[in-house]
């Protein structure tokens, strides 16, 4: 049987030239296009300058986008053949963050590399989606359905779920849960088992309640209402609504942000950057960011739905909701429709493993769209 998947894979493979025209250059572009837009903010939230932020996302960038591309001219089976070894060590780099990680703003989330400070949780939610996808590729629908057959998918979510958790980190956490969610739904899991859970979850919300960080209790009671402390906990909120108000229609142009540059808005290059293009830039800037990323996001749709082998179909639809999770929560958090979860933009917050991850993640999808019509069989 190895020797006839390797027969099956050499008389499948596509040459680099053919894979160099499978590459979806528009979409390509688009990626391009949100990273120069990021690099633009954090070049006047640093009120002109390209330090300390816009440099050293430009680099990042570059890096990012050799990976994506090298990544892309990868046979898609290669990243079936590892998935589990890929799982298996970011998981063990989860375990040391919890032994000896790097320590920042409360939290233990990092591996200090030197040169920069990885963050394991990021590179999980690719790893996730690549197991998920080999495992559900590997068995067949009478399986899944039954309770014995969802045990393993189920442990290789909770697992790093809970590491992620410990560290603590709700909001990454949440999206594991939310991308591993669309991948069962997707392979046909009863709607009654997502019922349960959903019931499950609302009857012990309080007793999570009890197990929640202060500054995590906070975040909630902030979101329900930001009045109660508008100088502590609600002044992200705030400072952040008055910021999108004050941009209007066409925005008060690029370097005039008065509530980013007046140091009234926190965390202007990172989680709340949207509000920061908002103002400079209006309802304008805004839309078209947001336009951006949901052509991306359909983009990364329509190449699953194209793909020939069930296990490329998977890795695209839970990739795609990471990043679609990833925009959704961040705009929705500084626009107060969600609590402040620590969830950057991606290509436009700064952030060093988190842009390199989602970039990793766009390399895979487009891996799946140049071998669209390989089909892969059972592993």
């Amino acid at each position: 049987m190895y020797k006839a998947y390797e027969t099956s894979f050499r008389n499948q493979s596509l040459g680099l030239v053919d894979k160099f025209w499978g590459i979806s250059f528009s979409y390509v572009f688009l990626i391009m296009l949100l990273a120069a837009i990021g690099v633009t903010m954090l070049y006047s939230a640093a009120n002109g300058s390209w330090e300390p932020w816009a440099l050293k996302q430009l680099i990042r960038f570059g890096m990012g986008f050799a990976i994506m591309i090298v990544l892309a001219f990868f046979d898609v089976r290669i990243f079936l053949r590892y998935a589990y070894w890929f799982y298996f060590g970011v998981l063990a780099l989860l375990i040391i963050v919890e032994i000896g990680g790097h320590v920042g703003m409360g939290a233990q989330r990092w591996i200090n590399l030197g040169f920069m400070k990885l963050q394991p949780s990021e590179l999980m939610k690719i790893a996730l989606v690549l197991a998920l996808a080999r495992y559900f590729n590997s068995t067949s629908l009478q399986n899944i359905e039954t309770v014995k057959g969802i045990i393993f998918p189920a442990m290789l979510v909770m697992v790093p779920v809970t590491l992620v958790m410990i560290q603590p980190d709700l909001g990454t956490a949440l999206m594991l849960l939310f991308s591993a969610g669309a991948m069962f739904f997707v392979v046909g899991i009863q709607m009654w088992k997502f019922g349960v859970l959903a019931l499950g979850a609302i009857v012990s919300m309080p007793v999570a309640w009890h197990f929640l960080h202060d500054y995590q209790k906070n975040r909630v009671l902030t979101f329900l209402d930001p009045e109660r402390d508008p100088l502590g906990a609600g002044y992200h909120i705030i400072q952040s609504k008055i910021a999108l108000g004050s941009g209007g229609v066409f925005g008060k142009g690029f370097l005039n942000g008065t509530q980013s540059h007046l140091n009234f808005l926190p965390e202007k290059h990172t989680d709340f950057i949207f509000t920061m293009l908002s103002e400079e830039f209006g309802m304008i800037g805004a839309v078209v960011v947001i336009m951006i990323n949901f052509m991306i996001i359909a983009y990364s749709f329509i190449f699953a739905l194209r793909s020939a082998s069930y296990f490329g179909k998977l890795v695209a639809v839970g990739l795609t909701t990471n990043y679609f999770l990833y925009v959704m929560i961040n705009i929705a958090m500084v626009l107060g429709l969600l609590p402040v979860v620590g969830i950057p933009l991606p290509l436009i917050s700064y952030g060093g493993t988190v842009l390199l991850s989602v970039m990793t993640g766009f390399g895979i999808i487009l891996a799946v769209n140049i071998n669209r019509n390989i089909n892969i069989g059972k592993d």
